[in-house]
């Protein structure tokens, strides 16, 4: 996502929007509001903020007209790309993808477009207070985040490592995949809890997962399936995974192979011997579930 938001300041910063066209609109908070409110309001600043992009976007008049309907006030387009979706520019002349649900045409000719296979993503129209309180849900930035905080964050939370990590609520913007390749790097297993790590390990956790995120950035993300940044190129930074997706596969470190488990509802791939499973009140720690036996197995 930060890939596709530096893209995206580089490329569409300092244009306006002239008119919204939309497709599908079930992914879209209220579709009225954006045919409504965004024409004519410049596209000030993209950025960031966890796993959304935020447009920012400037106040469109000051009449009151507009003060009733709230354009007199900046505003933010909040948007999600979900599994599948792209957020890039075009030119107008160039054929929409099939999938293509929102258009933005912009003052220079070009067009804004959202394409979305499966439309897992996520639209919203936001401004002042509303804004705010979306924002308020969202924990603080790993790039950003200090030493101590991370650590009192982590340390103070009985969870699993990797349900933190993904966690939006601690930390912002943290995938799957840069999890489960800090995670390896830290030599801690994903089923750990928070209160299990000792300060020296959620310092060299931090260490390594902003290491691990900025050379991502570096390399414009990992392309799995779909993904493209907003210049429509894939990533790179699948060549440096090291443990993500490798199930079976011996670890660079030690060669022993490669398992996969299921934590807070998402795979999370592991080295048995670097990162040594805890201690379960249930008993040991499963990588697949077990086949049941008898006519009704499948």
């Amino acid at each position: 996502m930060e890939t596709v938001a530096r893209g995206l300041q580089k490329s569409v910063a300092g244009r306006r929007i002239v008119s919204v066209r939309l497709g599908k609109t079930d992914f879209i908070d209220d579709p009225a509001a954006l045919e409504q409110h965004l024409p004519g309001r410049q596209i000030e600043k993209v950025e960031r903020y966890g796993k959304f992009m935020l447009l920012r976007l400037s106040a469109r008049g000051t009449s009151a007209a507009g003060s009733e309907n709230g354009d007199a006030e900046a505003a933010s387009l909040l948007v999600h790309l979900g599994m599948t979706g792209q957020l890039a520019p075009c030119a107008t002349a160039e054929p929409s993808l099939k999938h293509t649900h929102v258009w933005f045409a912009l003052d220079d000719g070009r067009e804004l477009r959202y394409t979305d296979p499966r439309r897992f993503g996520r639209m919203a129209y936001l401004t002042g207070a509303l804004l705010a309180e979306e924002l308020t849900a969202f924990g603080a930035d790993p790039l950003l985040v200090s030493a101590n905080e991370f650590a009192e964050s982590i340390r103070s939370r009985n969870a699993q490592i990797k349900a933190l990590l993904l966690n939006q609520g601690v930390l912002r913007g943290v995938g799957n995949i840069y999890a489960d390749e800090s995670l390896w790097r830290a030599k801690i297993h994903p089923m750990r809890r928070g209160t299990e790590l000792s300060k020296k390990q959620a310092q060299v956790l931090r260490r390594v997962l902003q290491d691990v995120l900025r050379k991502a950035i570096l390399a414009r993300g990992s392309s799995i399936s779909d993904f493209l940044d907003a210049e429509g190129e894939p990533g790179e930074y699948q060549r440096h995974h090291r443990v993500y997706g490798r199930e079976g596969k011996r670890c660079y470190r030690c060669g022993t192979a490669i398992r996969r488990v299921i934590v807070a509802g998402r795979s999370s791939h592991f080295c048995p011997k670097c990162q040594p499973a805890p201690r379960l009140r249930t008993g040991t720690v499963r990588t697949k579930p077990k086949r049941r036996s008898g006519l009704g197995a499948s």
